[in-house]
């Protein structure tokens, strides 16, 4: 307890509180100034040793304070603290609390009651949707709320020391964002690298296959070239066969472009390779659709050549009564075709094997991993093809 005495001597240096206060600022002239009379907690000169410690140490610091002190939680604060308070700096001084922070009672009261009960509280970056400078706005804050004790070491309130981190979360916030973006920049910047290399690697194959199925059509033409040439008994005779059959090898390398270079579909392999043969209807079609690869697209587009070039000058297509017949089985992969003529009386087998023979029977079938015979059946010339498809030039390469 505080003795009569005490308080004595509290009384004679009112004056003196008074003018520490008037002399610490605007905030503390304020607070002598105030009519706390009004306020349970009574005239400036009533206040205990341990109120007037409390003020005087808020007043004297920079650090943004507020003491809530009483049964009402009486509002006092000093000028440090006065911006965190906004527009109702100038009304909050002497208020209850919850008159000073109703737009944040509801969420600071679990805090102010931890404190009342004697706890320490302390917050880093609480966020608090404020109203105190008449529009809402989100708020950061690191505080320590401390419980405060009157003269008879009762808890009488406690105070508030706060910073404001608005500003600073709001920059880390940003900067955490611009490091996203950034990471996100970084990552896209390492799939577009990834797929440059990617796009390089595939370049650099797609130019290697481009050579190699330039060497491949080369040798092609290469053999077409010297081949019919060789076997030629005339120099119009030779231009005459080397045209024809680079007009079906480049009716074949058409189709292929037209179905993206790699395969081509049978059926409109066998249309296009014996469109200038067909006057008339002479030819049936059997088999399932099935796409061939390159280098064997090619190698049978020249033995139709051959074959229906032979059908014409000799066979099924030189009789009015002939027909060709066109068949071809799939199993898996394993691949079978025939061309089987009808209608050519007394056809005998040649005594010379030119490079039409050759190229149906001997390259053709290399391209399928098989085999391939020419058949002088009487009523007319066979072709057998059995093999493998392949799904790539692996025939050729």
């Amino acid at each position: 307890m505080i003795t009569r005495n005490a308080w004595d001597g509290i009384e004679r240096n009112v004056q003196t509180f008074e003018e520490a206060l008037r002399a610490s600022g605007e905030c503390g002239r304020r607070i002598a100034e105030f009519d706390w009379s009004a306020t349970p907690l009574g005239p400036l000169s009533t206040w205990s040793p341990a109120l007037r410690s409390l003020v005087a140490m808020m007043m004297t610091s920079a650090q943004p304070m507020a003491l809530w002190y009483g049964p009402e939680l009486t509002t006092i604060f000093n000028c440090s603290f006065a911006p965190i308070l906004g527009k109702r700096a100038n009304t909050s001084l002497g208020r209850p609390l919850y008159e000073t922070w109703h737009d944040v009672f509801d969420d600071i009261l679990p805090m102010v009651q931890a404190a009342l009960s004697g706890e320490t509280v302390w917050r880093e970056d609480l966020p608090l949707t404020m109203t105190r400078n008449g529009f809402e706005e989100q708020t950061f804050w690191t505080f320590s709320y401390s419980p405060v004790r009157d003269d008879d070491g009762r808890i009488a309130g406690f105070l508030d020391v706060v910073t404001e981190t608005t500003d600073a979360v709001i920059l880390r916030r940003r900067m955490d964002e611009a490091n996203r973006s950034l990471e996100g920049e970084v990552e896209n910047a390492r799939i577009a690298l990834a797929a440059q290399k990617a796009a390089e690697a595939e370049q650099k194959v797609l130019r290697h296959e481009l050579v190699h199925r330039i060497k491949n059509l080369l040798a092609i033409v290469q053999a077409i070239v010297s081949q019919s040439i060789r076997g030629a008994t005339s120099t119009e005779a030779a231009l005459e066969s080397v045209s024809a059959r680079l007009s079906a090898f480049g009716r074949a390398q058409d189709l292929l472009t037209s179905e993206g270079g790699s395969h081509a579909r049978l059926r409109q392999l066998i249309d296009a390779a014996l469109s200038p043969y067909r006057t008339a209807e002479r030819f049936d079609l059997d088999g399932p659709e099935v796409a061939l690869n390159a280098q064997q697209s090619l190698g049978l587009s020249l033995a139709l050549h051959e074959l229906a070039t032979n059908a014409t000058k000799y066979g099924a297509l030189h009789h009015p009564d002939g027909r060709v017949a066109i068949s071809w089985r799939v199993n898996g992969d394993d691949f079978s075709f025939a061309w089987k003529e009808t209608g050519v009386p007394g056809l005998a087998s040649p005594t010379r094997r030119g490079f039409g023979s050759r190229l149906s029977e001997q390259i053709v079938a290399g391209y399928f991993s098989g085999s391939a015979s020419c058949v002088y059946e009487p009523d007319g010339i066979a072709y057998y093809l059995t093999g493998k498809l392949m799904p790539d030039d692996a025939a050729g390469h």
